[in-house]
């Protein structure tokens, strides 16, 4: 009490030489006596005036006086010190007043306090609104920022709810009790009143809660709601902010039921409630009726694809990004199979449509099937997995390799006119380098197929100041690990095995395990020091150690197998899509800690490629063929190997001779797609025969450049018309002007109108442009913007409509981009909605 009275009298003595203090309670004499005031001089009022005042007047002129007088303020005709008063100021000691002094301000205000005394008890309470106030605040502004106080808020009364709505949704209620002993419940449902249109004649905050959820729904939708649009307003601002997420969730999830919002929702098309995110139940609701309208084939894919768009701006993108990713891989699997022609005339024509486009459709199908394994959701998607299963099977993997089974019936060798042989892959790529006394490293990932590598490709690429090509390469065949392996490595020629474990030779010598392989590296080239290790290995490796193999080697054969160890397992075969996925991250990271340890030249590529499909087969995927022959050595899925093969209806029949492999031996690969019964084995994941998935393996070539060589999309604002708005709301087109690509990134903003002094005056959105497409109109993303009351205050002046971009991973944003509007709105009701 005695410091608060100590800070009232300074900041008056900071003004004036002389402060009166009249005890009219006849109870602060303690305070007076124990108040400190360093310079102040304090005397006490008692029948002695004409002392005083010639003492303050004419023996310390210039000395600062604190007068006490035990009792009330006399009279003006009784009071002999009336001149001095005047010219001075009075200090008044009860709390109201000190609280008032605190504050800095005027008498006005006094009825403000005193109707509010219970505030001003909490000494933080009144230095946060002291930290508040503004020297033009009026009485109302003032009970407002009072609220706010109370609330833990900081703004106005939209920030005042948005707290309230947070302990709502937590089940307390500690702020509105505050601001009911703060005597400040009139005054907070009067403003809500007029703000939002609330009227109730028993007003309460969750009645209030609910109305907002319904007249945000129903406005969102043009319809009328028992609020207002300022009410609209609010309500977005605080599902659109991050720190409210779980409140707006909570409260999302309480009241779906109570306002009837799945009822409603069946009988709207979701067409109607494509950019509305209130309730969960709408991206459920948007969810199976896209599906729906796919699987019935009544949609076009540029719609889908821009309905998936719509909705990454919605609260529950989160939840159902990976549901709606299906969606969009889905469609354009089904776009690309629709403008497929799976025809070719030679095995050269297959190849190369192959790598040119077909590769594309497995790809989508993967990325589907991964996202919606990931989505733990699949019921929803259900009906679209049928529908994209059937396809990809049927009218895609099928077809297509029907076709090239015709094209290789007729093959005398194993060889494609044009297309680089696996076997040769030591002597013409990684060996190129060493022609050029050059070092290289070579990743080798199991089961690597091409479509996988291209996606690889694009992720290298993305990274700053690399660059890559992918060409295609044909597999030795039978497409199997021990022969793939093999045919990478140095040798003048390749013989599998006759002990029946499929085991090769390189020119006499076992090609299994890091030792041989890489005693057959050093072998390659005269005076070449090399290492073969695994991928882990090298991930784990120090920086020096890094460093200090590339000083030692001169070419590091790197073995990497995430995608065959899952897909060749009957156990683990379901995981194949997340694993390509995880492999994509490995073999980024495994270029990144080459490049680090000094390898410039660093080679991608597989010992096979494989087939998969996520259903279970049925009896019409099997061969019917029951391989013959003298001896039969090796059976999998997808080959026979043997001595005296004979050639078997449904089966291809190559010699050793043929496949350009040395000995006795014969191999029969099923005709197509079609699989052998092998009991114990996985049948959804094969790879070891000549379908264009498993022969046609990639080579990524990847080099570091110097200079940075990434940059983002630009963004534009267009607007039709004047630059001027006259009602309540405005719209304007957001332009990306580049289409995202790998060395092209996405941009993140934020977009709002502001008042020349920064007031935000409309709502806010989060953008992220990452367009990809090459069309110009399909990167042009249409916002409207809706005002707020506070722009009122605005009104006949200039606004900016400001594209801010966050810097770095901080919480500040600058401007990126700007737009200035005349804003000129007459007399308006209800926001001219």
């Amino acid at each position: 009490m005695t410091d608060r009275i100590a800070a009232s009298l300074q900041r008056l003595f900071d003004d004036h030489r002389i402060v009166f203090w009249y005890d009219a309670d006849r109870d602060m004499r303690a305070e007076f006596e124990g108040v400190v005031l360093p310079g102040v001089t304090k005397l006490e009022i008692a029948n002695n005036e004409f002392g005083l005042k010639y003492r303050i007047l004419r023996q310390e002129p210039k000395g600062k006086f604190l007068l006490f007088k035990d009792g009330p303020e006399p009279g003006m005709s009784d009071n002999w010190l009336l001149d001095l008063q005047l010219a001075s100021t009075v200090f008044k000691a009860d709390q109201a007043a000190i609280w008032l002094a605190e504050l800095g301000l005027p008498l006005q205000f006094e009825n403000v306090v005193r109707g509010h005394i219970e505030f001003f008890r909490a000494k933080v309470r009144v230095e946060a609104l002291k930290q508040s106030m503004q020297a033009t605040d009026t009485q109302t502004q003032m009970r407002l920022r009072m609220l706010a106080v109370c609330t833990a808020a900081e703004g106005g009364l939209d920030t005042v709810i948005e707290a309230l709505l947070g302990e709502l949704a937590v089940g307390k209620d500690d702020a509105l009790r505050l601001i009911e002993r703060s005597a400040l419940t009139n005054f907070f449902w009067t403003q809500v009143a007029q703000t939002y249109g609330y009227q109730s004649a028993e007003p309460d905050f969750e009645d209030f809660a609910i109305a907002l959820f319904q007249s945000a729904y129903a406005r969102a939708l043009g319809e009328e709601g028992a609020l207002n649009s300022e009410a609209l307003l609010v309500f977005r601002r605080w599902k659109n902010n991050r720190h409210w997420a779980e409140a707006f969730e909570t409260l999302s999830a309480r009241y779906r039921d109570l306002l009837n919002i799945p009822k409603d929702l069946a009988k709207r098309d979701f067409r109607a409630v494509i950019s509305i995110d209130h309730f969960e139940e709408i991206d459920r609701h948007i969810i199976r009726q896209i599906v729906q309208a796919m699987s019935s084939q009544t949609v076009s894919a540029p719609e889908v694809l821009t309905w998936v768009r719509e909705r990454r701006q919605s609260h529950w993108y989160g939840v159902y990004e990976d549901i709606y990713q299906a969606i969009g891989y889905a469609t354009e699997f089904q776009q690309a199979l629709a403008e497929a022609n799976l025809g070719m005339t030679s095995p050269a024509e297959g190849v190369r449509r192959y790598v040119t486009s077909w590769y594309k459709l497995d790809q989508l199908y993967r990325k589907f099937i991964y996202h919606m394994q990931k989505s733990g959701q699949a019921s929803l998607l259900a009906d679209l997995y049928a529908s994209v299963e059937n396809r990809y099977g049927n009218n895609f993997v099928l077809a297509m390799n029907d076709a090239w089974q015709d094209q290789i019936s007729g093959l005398v060798e194993w060889k494609i006119p044009g297309f680089a042989a696996q076997s040769d892959f030591y002597r013409d790529q990684a060996a190129e380098y060493r022609r050029k006394d050059q070092k290289v490293a070579v990743i080798i990932s199991d089961a690597l197929r091409y479509e996988v590598a291209e996606e690889c490709l694009r992720r290298i690429r993305a990274l700053d100041r690399f660059d890559a090509e992918l060409k295609p390469m044909i597999s030795a065949l039978p497409s199997y690990t021990q022969l793939g392996m093999a045919a990478l490595l140095p040798h003048k020629g390749l013989a599998i095995a006759g002990e029946g474990n499929g085991d090769v030779l390189a020119d006499g010598e076992i090609t299994k395990g890091l030792a041989a392989r890489e005693k057959l590296l050093a072998a390659g080239r005269e005076g070449d020091s090399a290492k073969a290790l695994k991928a882990e290995d090298v991930m784990n490796m120090r920086t020096e150690d890094g460093k200090a193999l590339f000083r030692d080697n001169h070419i590091v054969y790197v073995y990497h197998n995430r995608i065959d160890a899952i897909g060749d397992d009957l156990k683990t075969e379901d995981g194949l899509p997340e694993a390509a996925e995880v492999a994509l991250e490995d073999l980024t990271k495994l270029v990144r800690k080459l490049t680090s340890a000094n390898f410039s030249n660093i080679l991608i590529t597989a010992d096979h490629g494989f087939l998969y499909q996520h259903r279970a087969l049925d009896d019409a995927d099997f061969a019917i063929a029951d391989p013959q022959g003298e001896e039969i050595l090796y059976r999998n899925r997808r080959f026979v190997i043997g001595r005296g093969l004979t050639p078997t209806p449904g089966m291809k029949h190559f010699s050793a001779k043929a496949l350009g492999l040395s000995g006795d031996l014969d191999v029969l690969i099923p005709n197509s797609i079609n699989r052998m019964r092998i009991k114990g084995a996985g049948s959804r994941f094969v790879h070891g025969g000549a379908a264009l998935q498993e022969v046609v393996i990639p080579v990524i070539r990847v080099g570091k450049q110097r200079d940075a060589d990434i940059s983002q999309v630009d963004v534009q604002i267009f607007v039709t018309g004047k630059s001027l708005i006259s009602s309540g709301q405005t719209a304007v087109t957001l332009y990306q002007a580049q289409p995202v690509s790998e060395k092209m990134r996405a941009r993140e903003l934020l977009a709002g109108i502001y008042s020349a002094d920064g007031t935000l005056i409309s709502d806010e959105y989060k953008l992220t442009f990452d367009f990809r497409s090459e069309n110009p109109r399909e990167r042009e993303m249409p916002r409207k913007f809706l005002l707020s009351r506070e722009a009122d205050r605005f009104n006949n002046q200039d606004v900016v409509l400001k594209l801010r971009e966050r810097i770095g991973k901080t919480t500040h944003y600058q401007d990126y981009a700007s737009h200035r509007f005349q804003l000129r709105r007459g007399i308006t009701t209800d926001f001219d909605f």
